[in-house]
């Protein structure tokens, strides 16, 4: 079986969230997962390298990882307690993380020829702040660098990251990666009383060939890079939520310059029509190649 073109590294957890008092759900999801799963269901062959729980939230995973048709000999179950985010409020947004399953993920197991195979692996959010994981992250971030394949990282700011992870492991990131996207509140937390220009510049300043995919919810994306600086304004639909959004647009953007030979504004086209369609259903939906061609279609109509 041939190997994957594209390796996604991070957390997969499950989000338990009150919608009203006393009444909770469940659903799948965590940064990285969601990325990966979107690649896969957008058609580019791709494995998810992190570790779930043996039990009942594992096995959904599990289950959600194989349906979407990434590459199950990536993905690595672990007898540990299942990582969760727990939201008791969404608006305002208040959470807390639990478990600890993510932590033993051994890149020992990978299948053999992996690297060699892979053109680009992706870096985000809670795994790149929680140890011993982020150090064995960094340093598969590293090796891939060193072996001449494509980085790419989304910060996807939570509330335990800290100074460590501003000072030392974003930046480390951000250097290693040729592509990058943050959205404007993971910019106002990665460099707080500061303001978003002069944050973008010393976000820039750090590795100025990157492309740096900065988005801002209904107002849009805006990508830097040596050559110059695009504009896609956002796509109008009716959001149900947008848990997911800001993943389904990286996968958005990473599969269009994988899948086709698309300019730089087509590839934004595409990554908005992601993120819009992530918006339409509850918890994080990973688009279809169907789905986002029918957004860019009905948002031409609508132009």
């Amino acid at each position: 079986m041939t190997l994957p073109r594209v390796v996604v590294f991070g957390e997969a957890l499950t989000d338990l969230v009150q919608h009203t008092p006393g009444q909770w759900r469940g659903y799948p999801g965590g940064a990285p997962w969601n990325v990966a799963r979107t690649l896969a269901r957008l058609g580019v062959s791709c494995g998810f390298a992190g570790s779930i729980s043996r039990d009942s939230l594992g096995d959904d995973i599990h289950q959600q990882t194989r349906e979407a048709g990434l590459d199950l000999r990536f993905l690595q179950c672990v007898d540990a307690d299942p990582l969760v985010a727990v939201v008791p409020s969404s608006s305002p947004p208040r959470y807390f993380f639990a478990g600890e399953a993510d932590l033993a993920f051994d890149p020992d197991q990978l299948p053999e020829g992996w690297l060699e195979a892979a053109e680009l692996c992706h870096f985000s959010c809670i795994s790149l702040a929680r140890e011993p994981l982020a150090t064995r992250l960094l340093q598969q971030a590293e090796q891939a660098k060193a072996a001449g394949k494509r980085i790419s990282y989304d910060p996807n700011w939570r509330n335990l990251m800290n100074d460590d992870y501003r000072q030392r492991v974003f930046p480390a990131f951000v250097t290693l990666a040729d592509d990058i996207k943050l959205s404007d509140e993971d910019l106002g937390h990665l460099y707080p009383g500061v303001s978003p220009e002069k944050g973008l510049a010393t976000l820039r300043a750090l590795n100025p060939a990157a492309n740096l995919l900065y988005t801002q919810g209904a107002r849009g994306i805006t990508l830097f890079n040596a050559e110059g600086e695009w504009n896609q304004p956002g796509l109008p639909v009716r959001v149900t939520d947008t848990v997911g959004a800001g993943d389904a647009c990286m996968a958005g953007w990473l599969a269009s310059g994988l899948l086709s030979t698309a300019t730089v504004q087509e590839r934004l086209l595409f990554a908005a029509a992601c993120a819009s369609v992530s918006c339409l259903v509850a918890g994080a939906y990973a688009p279809t190649l169907a789905d986002v061609r029918a957004m860019m279609a009905s948002s031409s109509l609508l132009a």
